[in-house]
């Protein structure tokens, strides 16, 4: 069996290496393959990734390339971790939102329509090619924007399956199952723990918990309200909507709060990145290294190889396990448009990965992931296209986008910033 890994010289790839060390028993991949436009960088990680593997025995093999379709061709599974215009451009949305009195953040507010602008077309692109070269592939996207690059792929591709991943929701479930036992002693395994999460990747409620089959979820609003208030969240918050909001919602919820932290960079996150990276590119060149440094933890995204490898082998082994992926969920929410991409629970088996009916949110949650699925269509609509017009709507009915008398001040400024990477909205060049 052949995984393809697109952009694969990655910091995050040797955490993905050890999810399938860990899953050699269950999930026999026999060809991974590591694919980046980046060669010397591939090389120190993909070089990494062959002794991690050959100090286990060598199970599978891990193959390096520079050719996207080389690796694609024949692949059971296409893993994408890319970044258009790596950090430096992540530093360049980061600064685009602290110029205009905005939030500068990789995936949401207008950072996040920068960045999924510049990759649209690149996972489209990977997208077609999977549809030519590996025809019985799943494709797994945790390149971010997660939900909004897999809209785009479901609209444009629609005959390649394609689920956008995020650990959040993962993450989310074992803090709250950490808190669950630590104060109320429930000795709750996560495993058996199951999360009920509705919304957007990064614009998700999280609204219910069962374990061991029974629904604990009054325990962690009545934890989190009282024993063990979150410091994100105002109490009074939880308690009005009975559901925990993703991290993301500072953004929305506390605008004000994360404008002025904004106001003290630099360092933004972009910059403390790239020192972390730097750091770990020379340890994964060690010659005699063999595991993954502590500092992998400091680069984010925890839980990663758990995620990305326990729904490959939910899939390949037909166990028809509930995971909360980004996915078109086809009518499974009543009421909403059926070719809308969610973050929700799905159940993962060899036919694929399929939405679970799901009761709509409430008033108080449904205006705000109503306007931000808008603007990720029509950020979709300007992506393939290279349409202004459309780049424009969108941040006209973003809740954190510029004032309407400062959009093409904003825009031309994110457009000329990002030229290289954006070639279909300059077609001269």
């Amino acid at each position: 069996m052949k995984v393809a890994v697109i952009g694969g010289g990655s910091t995050y790839t040797p955490e993905l290496i050890n999810g399938f060390l860990d899953r050699t028993a269950s999930f026999p991949l026999t060809e991974l393959w590591l694919m980046d436009i980046a060669p010397e960088q591939l090389g120190i990680v993909g070089g990494f990734a062959q002794r991690m593997v050959a100090a286990r025995g060598n199970p599978f093999q891990v193959h390096l390339t520079t050719d996207q379709r080389e690796a694609v061709q024949g692949a059971r599974y296409v893993i994408t971790q890319l970044r258009v215009g790596m950090m430096q451009a992540r530093r360049e949305d980061e600064y685009l939102g602290k110029r205009h009195g905005l939030i500068g953040q990789e995936t949401t507010g207008i950072g996040g329509m920068s960045k999924a602008l510049r990759t649209i077309p690149v996972i489209l692109d990977i997208a077609n090619d999977v549809r030519d070269l590996a025809p019985d592939a799943l494709l797994v996207s945790f390149t971010n924007p997660a939900g909004l690059i897999a809209q785009a792929v479901s609209q444009q591709v629609p005959d390649v399956p394609v689920v956008g991943v995020c650990n959040g929701p993962f993450h989310t479930k074992m803090q709250i199952v950490a808190n669950l036992n630590q104060y109320r002693d429930l000795a709750i395994d996560p495993d058996q723990a199951q999360l009920d999460a509705l919304g957007l990747n990064h614009l998700s409620w999280f609204r219910g918990l069962t374990a061991n089959g029974q629904d604990v979820w009054p325990e962690v609003i009545g934890l989190y309200v009282n024993e063990a208030p979150d410091p994100r969240w105002d109490a009074r918050t939880i308690e009005a909507l009975g559901m925990i909001p993703n991290g993301y919602f500072e953004y929305y919820y506390y605008t004000s709060r994360k404008l002025a932290l904004q106001d003290q960079w630099p360092p933004s996150r972009a910059e403390e990145v790239m020192a972390i990276e730097k750091e770990l590119l020379a340890q994964y060149a060690e010659p005699d290294r063999t595991e993954p440094p502590a500092g992998l933890m400091q680069r984010g995204g925890a839980f990663y190889s758990t995620v990305a490898t326990q729904l490959l082998n939910a899939h390949y082994n037909d166990l028809g396990e509930t995971h909360v992926v980004n996915v078109r969920h086809n009518g499974a929410v009543p009421g909403w448009p059926a070719d809308w991409v969610l973050e929700m629970p799905c159940r993962v088996d060899a036919a694929g990965v399929h939405p679970l009916p799901a009761e709509p949110l409430p008033s108080v949650c449904y205006g705000l992931l109503a306007a931000v699925k808008a603007y990720e269509l029509l950020t979709v609509e300007a992506a393939i296209k290279g349409d202004r017009r459309a780049a424009y709507q969108a941040l006209l009915v973003h809740p954190l986008g510029p004032q309407a008398d400062q959009i093409q001040t904003v825009l031309d400024d994110m457009l000329t910033t990002h030229k290289a990477h954006l070639p279909l909205f300059w077609p001269e060049g």
